[in-house]
C-alpha cells in the first residue's frame, strides 16, 4: 500500500502517521480525559446554588470556622440525609438547624446552661419524645429524627429555611436559623459528593 493512501485511510480513522506507524487519535482530548475534564465533571456533580438556596438567604449571615469534629458531624448529617432518601436542600436545612442549635457540636447535658434536657446536634429533648439521650446524641439518629419531622411539614421544600426548621424545632428564637443558610449551603456543596 502506498504511503499517501495509507495516510488517507489512517486520517479517516482518526489516526496520525509518524514514520509509517499509527500514532493514535488526532484529537487527544476526545480520547483521554484531562485533569481539566475531571475537575469539570466533579463540579458538575456538586449541587448548584439554586438547588441549595432556592429562596435566597434571608437577613445577615453568620459563619464560624469548623474544626474536624464539626466537619465530621456535618458529613454525618449529609450521610443520614442521603440514607433518608432526601435531597441536598434537606441537608442544608438540617445543617443550618444544627449550626444554630449546637454549632455542629454533639452536646451532652449542659446543666443550667442548656434548655431543659436538650442535647445533641439538634438540641433535641428526650422529654419531648425525640428519643433517649443515647439516641439523640448519635448524629445519624438525631438527623433521621429531625428529617422525619421535616418530612411531615407539608411544603417544606417551598418554605424559607427558617420557617421549615422552626416548624420542626419549635424554637423560642424562630428567626435565628436563617443566619446559617449560606454556610450550610457551602458545607453541603463541598461534601455532598464526597
Amino acid at each position: 500500500m502506498n504511503t499517501i493512501l495509507r495516510k488517507s485511510i489512517l486520517g479517516i480513522a482518526g489516526l496520525t502517521v509518524a514514520g509509517g506507524l499509527a500514532a493514535g487519535p488526532l484529537n487527544h482530548q476526545d480520547a483521554t480525559p484531562t485533569v481539566r475534564d475531571a475537575a469539570v465533571a466533579v463540579q458538575a456533580d456538586k449541587p448548584d446554588t439554586a438547588t441549595l438556596i432556592p429562596h435566597g438567604v434571608q437577613g445577615a449571615q453568620s459563619r464560624i470556622d469548623l474544626n474536624d469534629e464539626q466537619v465530621a458531624n456535618a458529613q454525618a448529617i449529609i450521610a443520614a440525609t442521603k440514607k433518608a432518601g432526601m435531597d441536598e436542600r434537606a441537608a442544608v436545612v438540617s445543617i443550618a438547624t444544627s449550626l444554630q442549635e449546637s454549632k455542629l457540636e454533639n452536646l451532652g447535658h449542659l446543666g443550667d446552661r442548656n434548655d431543659h434536657d436538650s442535647q445533641g446536634l439538634f438540641q433535641q429533648r428526650p422529654s419531648s419524645g425525640w428519643g433517649t439521650v443515647e439516641q439523640i446524641t448519635d448524629p445519624e439518629y438525631a438527623t433521621l429524627a429531625f428529617l422525619k419531622g421535616l418530612k411531615q411539614v407539608d411544603g417544606w421544600q417551598d418554605m424559607p429555611l427558617t420557617r421549615a426548621a422552626q416548624t420542626v424545632q419549635v424554637s423560642a428564637y424562630p428567626d435565628h436559623y436563617a443566619q446559617w443558610e449560606q454556610q450550610a449551603a457551602d458545607i453541603v456543596a463541598e461534601h455532598w459528593t464526597s
